[in-house]
């Protein structure tokens, strides 16, 4: 599974405004929404109730908050750059300014896993997450979190 199965560059989000965790997991579900046609409260809900079984917060600045939807095809994802870095409970206690929101068909079983796995060592490479930071179009995250990893190229 490669992101650019996950993400498109209408699903970046290159500036987000949030000032709270909360904030936060209400505007990418807004995204999430657009892209799913599922419910904006639906989505909400569930990343809610997954920060509570445990933060999604990963260190390094990074949060993947994720959950699984009735109704769903596949997976989606939307990445956020957000404007300001917020407390988001996270597992080094560092506040958070890149967020991937990943949802998935409540069917999705290694799926699921398979794509968190991937996100998640895409952004556990500081160097990405540097360049990342210093990006500030759709255009240029999604060409950084779509490019193939050095130790995969041909």
């Amino acid at each position: 599974m490669d992101i650019s199965d996950l993400i498109t560059p209408s699903t970046i989000v290159p500036s987000l405004k949030a000032t709270s965790k909360k904030q936060a997991l209400q505007e990418l579900a807004r995204h999430g929404a657009a892209v799913t046609g599922a419910s904006e409260r639906e989505i909400f809900e569930v990343l809610l109730e997954r920060e509570r079984l445990g933060t999604t917060g990963v260190g390094g600045g990074v949060a993947i908050p994720h959950g699984k939807l009735p109704g769903l095809n596949r997976l989606y994802g939307v990445f956020a750059r957000l404007e300001q870095s917020i407390d988001f409970d996270s597992i080094d206690e560092q506040p958070v300014d890149l967020i991937f929101l990943l949802l998935a068909p409540e069917t999705a079983g290694a799926d699921h896993l398979k794509a968190l796995a991937r996100v998640s060592r895409q952004l556990r490479d500081k160097e990405m997450c540097e360049k990342l930071r210093g990006s500030d179009t759709a255009e240029a995250l999604y060409a950084l979190l779509t490019e193939a990893p050095a130790s995969h190229a041909a």
